[in-house]
Formats: structure tokens, sequence, C-alpha cells
């Protein structure tokens, strides 16, 4: 088995505030990734300090680098060893950038 190292990199968060205005409920602590930021997963693994909500959305596509294996969806990515995901929440949604090492 080809086990590569896979990096993540927060490449865009955008902040729907009408959305938040409208639907949710006063929260005091939301989202802690920012723009640029970036960890590196080794063996498929979720890396310290990632949040563990992305993970959940990342996790296939990360292990699946990490073995080597690419090209999701015929062609989806111009780099066929990567994938831009997007964590779950719909107010402060984070889009990550994964791709092999």
């Amino acid at each position: 088995m080809i086990t590569k190292k896979v990096k993540i990199t927060a490449i865009r968060k955008v902040c729907h505030k009408d959305l938040i205005e409208k639907y949710e409920n006063p929260i005091e602590h939301t989202c802690d990734v920012c723009e640029g930021m970036s960890w590196i997963s080794v063996d498929g693994k979720c890396p310290e300090g990632l949040c563990s909500e992305a993970w959940k959305t990342m996790r296939e596509f990360v292990e699946a680098l990490s073995r080597g294996e690419g090209n999701f969806y015929d062609g989806w990515m111009k780099n066929p060893n990567s994938a831009m995901i997007s964590c779950n929440d719909g107010f402060r949604p984070v889009s990550f950038l994964i791709e092999a090492v």
C-alpha cells in the first residue's frame, strides 16, 4: 500500500450573516479556522488541531489520497491528486484544498 502525506489547506471561509440572523441561535464560540491555515495528514489520519466536523466531510478523500488514489469523479479537479471539500457548517462554511504531497 502506498502511503502519502496529504496537505489540507483552508482556502476560503465565508459567513452568511443573513442566514445566521434569521436561523441560528446565538452562540459564544464559532469556527477557529482561518484562510491560509494548513495541516498535514500522515497515513490518512486526522491532523491535530483540525476541526473534527470538517474532518468528517473530508476523511474519505484524505484516506484515498494517502493510498495513492485520486482522479475523483473522473476528472473533477485539474490536479487529479487533489480535492476541494467544504465543511458542513451552513452558516460559515470553509473550503479546503486537499492534495497529496
